[in-house]
C-alpha cells in the first residue's frame, strides 16, 4: 500500500505523521512545491518510526515521479482560510492548485483513489473529478467526517459525557449550509432532541456550522488541522482496510437523495474500492429542504469554475 499526500502544510504533514503512527501503508509520500519543506517533514517523519515501531518508508519531494504507483492520493493542497475569509473566497486561487496537482498525481497513479481535503472542499472535490476524469467512485471529499465530529464534541461537552457514547449526522456542503441531523444523532442510542431544548440544539448546530471558522479567529494566522487530518485518514483507513464504514463524505450525486450533478455531504459506504455506495436515509420536508438548499450553493459555485 502506497499513499501520497499533496501539501506538506499542516494538515498535510500531520495527516501523514497520523497515516505512518496507524500504519497505513508502507510507503506514505508527501509533496510539495516549497523546496525542502516535505524533505524535512518526511525526515522528521520517518525518525519517529523507530520509536513507534512502524515500518513505513516516509519520502518528501517537490515532484510526482516519486508518487507513482499510490494506492490512495490524499489532496490536502491550497491556501489557508484566514479570518474574515469565506470558503467561496478560496474558490478561485485553490481551484488552479487543485487542476494541477490532480493532473500530475494521476498521471504516475492511474488507478488511485483521490480523498480530496482542500476547501471549498465540495467544489474542490469536484475540481478533482473533472481533472482525473475517475469514475465518482474514486474520489471523495473529507467534510462530513470532520463537521459530524465537531457536532459529537460539542454534544458530549453539552451532556457533560463520553464522546464515544455519542453518534451525530451532518449531511449537505462542507459550509455555512451544512445540515446537522439531530433526529439522526443520538447519545447512547438516545436521540438528542430528548436530552436538549432546542434551543440548546440550535446553538449547537450554529458552533457545528461555524466551527471552522472559530478556529480560524483563534489562531489568525491558520485554520484547523488536527480534526481535519484526523477526519481524512479515518477515511483512507475505512478504504486501505476494506473497513466498509458507513462515513458521510462529499460524493458526487447522480438522482440520489433528488440531486444530480454536484457534490454534496451524504453517508457512504467507503471500502477497498472507494465510495462503494451511497446510503439514502429518509429526510422530512424540512431536512430536505436545507440539503436541497445546501446542494444548490455547491452547484452555484461549480458553475463559476473555470477548468
Amino acid at each position: 500500500m502506497k499513499i501520497t499526500v499533496i501539501g506538506a502544510g499542516n494538515v498535510g504533514a500531520t495527516t501523514a505523521q497520523r497515516l505512518v503512527d496507524r500504519q497505513l501503508a508502507n510507503e506514505v509520500v508527501i509533496v510539495d512545491i516549497l523546496e525542502g519543506i516535505p524533505q524535512g517533514k518526511a525526515l522528521d517523519i520517518y525518525e519517529s518510526t523507530p520509536v513507534e515501531k512502524t515500518d513505513v518508508r516516509v519520502t518528501g519531494t517537490n515532484g510526482y515521479a516519486e508518487t507513482a504507483g499510490s494506492d490512495i492520493i490524499v489532496i490536502t493542497a491550497g491556501i489557508a482560510r484566514k479570518p474574515g475569509m469565506s470558503r467561496d473566497d478560496l474558490m478561485n486561487t485553490n481551484s488552479g492548485i487543485v487542476k494541477s496537482c490532480t493532473e500530475q498525481a494521476v498521471a504516475k497513479s492511474p488507478k488511485a483513489i483521490l480523498v480530496v481535503v482542500s476547501n471549498p472542499l465540495d467544489v474542490m472535490t469536484y475540481v478533482a473529478m473533472k481533472v482525473s476524469g475517475f469514475p465518482r467512485e474514486r474520489v471523495v471529499g473529507m467534510a462530513g467526517v470532520l463537521d459530524t465530529a465537531r457536532f459529537r464534541s460539542f454534544i458530549a461537552l453539552e451532556l457533560n459525557v463520553s464522546v464515544e457514547d455519542v453518534t451525530a449526522f451532518v449531511l449537505g456542503g462542507h459550509g455555512d449550509s451544512m445540515v446537522p441531523l439531530a433526529r439522526y444523532s443520538t447519545v447512547a442510542g438516545i436521540p438528542i432532541p430528548e436530552l436538549l431544548s432546542k434551543e440548546a440544539l440550535d446553538r449547537l448546530i450554529k458552533r457545528t456550522r461555524d466551527g471552522g471558522i472559530e478556529i480560524v479567529n483563534y489562531l489568525k494566522t491558520g485554520s484547523a488541522y488536527y480534526a481535519p487530518s484526523a477526519a481524512a485518514v479515518q477515511m483512507v483507513e475505512s478504504i486501505v482496510k476494506d473497513k466498509k464504514r458507513i462515513l458521510p463524505s462529499s460524493v458526487y450525486l447522480q438522482g440520489e437523495y433528488g440531486i444530480r450533478d454536484t457534490f454534496v455531504g451524504v453517508p457512504v459506504k467507503l471500502g477497498r474500492g472507494g465510495m462503494e455506495e451511497i446510503i439514502q436515509i429518509k429526510l422530512n420536508a424540512d431536512e430536505q429542504a436545507a440539503l436541497n438548499k445546501s446542494a444548490s450553493e455547491v452547484a452555484a459555485q461549480i458553475a463559476k469554475l473555470k477548468l
